[in-house]
């Protein structure tokens, strides 16, 4: 019994394009956090070390990736 023999092509493109996708929408996301903060992002995490921004940027993508998660499960 093969492993690879059980897999159906309609499962894969499935998940080839739920994975796409949700890599979009994180792209989208990140997109309106930079137009609706009106300073720059990068700057503040990189140069200014700003922890405390890296966090609530990492918090909202772990929630878009709940929420995509769950669209995906249902």
């Amino acid at each position: 019994m093969d492993l690879f023999s059980e897999i159906k092509a309609s499962t894969l493109m499935a998940t080839a394009i739920y994975s796409l996708l949700g890599m979009s929408m994180f792209g989208i996301a990140l997109l309106v956090m930079i137009q609706l903060t009106p300073f720059s992002i990068r700057k503040e995490i990189e140069e200014d070390q700003n922890t405390s921004l890296g966090i609530i940027i990492g918090s909202a993508f772990i929630g878009l990736a709940i929420i995509v998660g769950a669209v995906m499960g249902s």
